[in-house]
């Protein structure tokens, strides 16, 4: 079964765990077991579900048939190509395949010169006037590849035009563009591409990235520092015919292999694909002779890569495509394809599908701990009761005033501990608000602008290097105080954790910790990605590498104000989160001590039997013990689901 086959059964076990944490969410609303905190929880895991992406991007120089890999592998289905394929450069800038329903069915262009003003392509994209719009006229396979030409479209503009675009120039060719006799060089008419189309598969979150060449990816930087790295798969394309070129190997370390790799050769979501071999099948080489050529060109090209042999997949893209499409089970066998799929499916979907169930399980399974608490503190409570009350039996009616007397100062006692909790929870908010500040948003935007203006004025590469290692060192510095302020917070949390437990009998694990690592290994990364590029240019710049480091520079300020964005979201759901379980647990211990005081109440002033009330409350614990069942099933039935395996049984069993 091949990739399509598996990333379908893949969206099934994904709508297979909505409809658990929905039943989840119903049933403790049904039970009157949640909180508004554990409803915003469940409601964030289904909207992450519902938008959840999965993005394949496709990465080559010109001309190695990467289009054509693409429409080989997910569009064969349509019967004719989607995506452009022919000699030459058909990609011009960065294309994104995707599908919105709000959104209507269109090739949407961000004009190049967008490029002269500071702002990312993220933030274009909040911004929909700067965009171009081409309609899709889906029904028409001819009228689409006609639209979709638009990604090559390229227009000729002076040297000093291009430089102000942030394009180096270079008079060899070599590091950058180079002019033609009248000084005018070619360069995209577009910035970026998004097609909204519907398709099976882009319908199930699938989103496909296809890039340009070397010089665009070193144009843009986003591509380099955002898309690329958070690709859940990178397709790097060789052609059999050219092997690894100088310009091949620059994109495969600079661009393709960021990460470090899984070890023994291999590079984890990362694969390699030495296209054309058809271009052997010239009907006069013996079989023998083409395998002979293949190998040999795979040992080679595996060598200069740095791969295992069999990290590296020969196929015919354009062989393939045309198998599918003509049901031609041999074709499709000697194009090799199949081999490649397999690849892709066993590297993606299975650590795709582990990221998604390990973040459901964290956030499902804190939410059931806290119902699980909050009904054996309902249990505990009625079967202290109980004991109370059939206690009584054959006692005065002085007994009984002593154990209502008894009950109130318990009560007393709570309400006067609960002052002291609330007096905490001031503190607990004072300390929130020293959390935030470090990870304030208006810091940063201050230490942006001042590292922007220090860049305008420095035409030498030590000040702009000096301006970007303060602004990134500013950046951790705040961070590692977020990270004391948040472990003011958890110590305060464990001591409260603490006194309730033994004074109060509540059922309370430990408090979750607030980690800055992640967010701190983000911005390593990208003052990694920044020091890559700069390193690249001369020690005094010229326009175009001016231009183009400080399109960088906007481009990674917007990358960390998305990081601190996250930490901010995340600190205030963790913090929401460790209050949680005493917040529950607090309100739960008032109803019991309201409910057992009433209770007595009523048996005192003999509006009430004890029988009566004691077969109400065997009732009701009866109940109790019904819920604890039912949710001892759900947890273990959500388990189920999100436990490691093959998605298409997750899949089977959804069906």
């Amino acid at each position: 079964m091949g990739l399509v086959q598996h990333f379908s059964a893949y969206s099934g076990w994904r709508a297979e765990v909505s409809r658990s944490i929905t039943t989840l969410r119903e049933w403790l609303s049904r039970n009157e077991l949640g909180d508004a905190q554990s409803d915003t929880g469940l409601e964030y895991l289904l909207e992450r579900l519902r938008g959840d992406k999965l993005t394949i991007a496709f990465v080559a120089e010109f001309s190695r048939g990467k289009s054509e890999l693409i429409n080989a592998i997910f569009f064969a289905d349509y019967g004719s190509r989607i995506l452009p394929s022919s000699t030459g450069r058909t990609t011009m800038c960065p294309t994104e395949l995707q599908y919105d329903p709000a959104l209507p069915l269109a090739i949407n262009l961000l004009p190049i010169e967008t490029r002269e003003k500071p702002a990312s392509v993220a933030e274009f994209k909040h911004y929909p006037d700067e965009w171009r719009s081409f309609p899709l006229d889906t029904a028409s396979g001819e009228a689409m590849q006609e639209e979709l030409k638009r990604v090559g479209e390229q227009k000729r503009v002076s040297t000093e035009t291009a430089s102000k675009l942030g394009f180096v120039i270079d008079p060899q060719g070599e590091t950058g563009l180079k002019p033609d006799s009248d000084g005018m060089v070619d360069i995209p008419c577009w910035r970026h591409a998004v097609i909204n189309f519907r398709h099976p598969l882009l319908e199930q979150g699938l989103v496909i990235l296809d890039t340009p060449g070397l010089n665009a990816i070193g144009a843009e930087p986003e591509l380099t520092l955002s898309l690329l790295p958070n690709a859940h798969a990178i397709l790097f394309i060789l052609s059999i015919d050219t092997g690894v070129t100088q310009s091949d190997l620059i994109v495969w370390r600079n661009h393709v292999c960021q990460r470090s790799p899984a070890g023994n050769g291999r590079y984890k979501g990362r694969l390699a694909v030495l296209n054309k071999i058809d271009s052997l099948w010239d009907g006069l080489r013996a079989e023998a002779e083409i395998e002979s050529e293949i190998s040999r060109q795979v040992q080679s090209c595996a060598q200069m890569l740095e791969l295992e042999p069999d990290s590296l997949f020969p196929v015919s893209a354009q062989k393939a495509l045309l198998a599918k499409i003509n049901h031609d089970a041999p074709l499709l066998v000697r194009s090799r394809i199949s081999r490649l799929e397999s690849a892709l499916t066993r590297d993606l979907i299975p650590a795709k599908q582990e990221i998604v169930a390990s973040s459901v399980r964290l956030e499902a399974m804190n939410i059931i701990e806290r119902a699980s608490g909050v009904l054996q503190a309902r249990l505990s409570s009625l079967h202290g009761e109980l004991d109370e009350l059939n206690g009584l039996h054959g006692k005065n009616r002085k007994v009984v005033q002593y154990l209502l007397l008894k009950v109130r100062a318990e009560r007393d006692e709570f309400d006067h501990e609960l002052k002291r909790y609330y007096a905490t929870r001031g503190v607990l908010s004072a300390l929130g608000n020293k959390l935030f500040s470090h990870l304030g948003l208006d810091a940063l935007r201050e230490e942006t602008r001042r590292t922007r203006e220090t860049m305008l004025k420095s035409a030498f590469s030590k000040g702009l290097m000096d301006a970007m290692a303060s602004y990134f060192d500013d950046i951790r510095q705040n961070l590692k105080n977020s990270a004391r302020a948040a472990d003011e917070i958890n110590e305060m949390m464990q001591a409260m954790y603490k006194k309730f437990r033994i004074e109060h009998g509540l059922k309370l694990g430990a408090p979750a910790e607030f980690i800055v690592e992640r967010y701190e290994k983000e911005i390593d990364r990208l003052q990694q990605g920044f020091d890559d590029h700069f390193h690249t240019l001369l020690r005094v710049l010229t326009t175009g590498q001016r231009t183009l480091t400080q399109r960088f520079f906007e481009t990674i300020a917007g990358q960390v104000r998305r990081t601190l964005d996250a930490a901010n979201r995340d600190a205030s759901l963790w913090l929401q989160a460790v209050m949680a379980p005493v917040e529950s647990q607090v309100r739960e211990n008032r109803r019991q001590l309201r409910h057992r005081l009433e209770n007595i109440n009523r048996i005192y002033r003999a509006s009430d039997t004890l029988e009566d009330r004691l077969a109400e409350l065997k009732q009701t614990a009866a109940g109790l013990n019904k819920q604890a069942r039912e949710l001892s099933d759900l947890r273990v039935g959500l388990e189920a689901v999100l436990s490691p395996g093959d998605v298409l049984a997750a899949a089977a069993r959804a069906a």
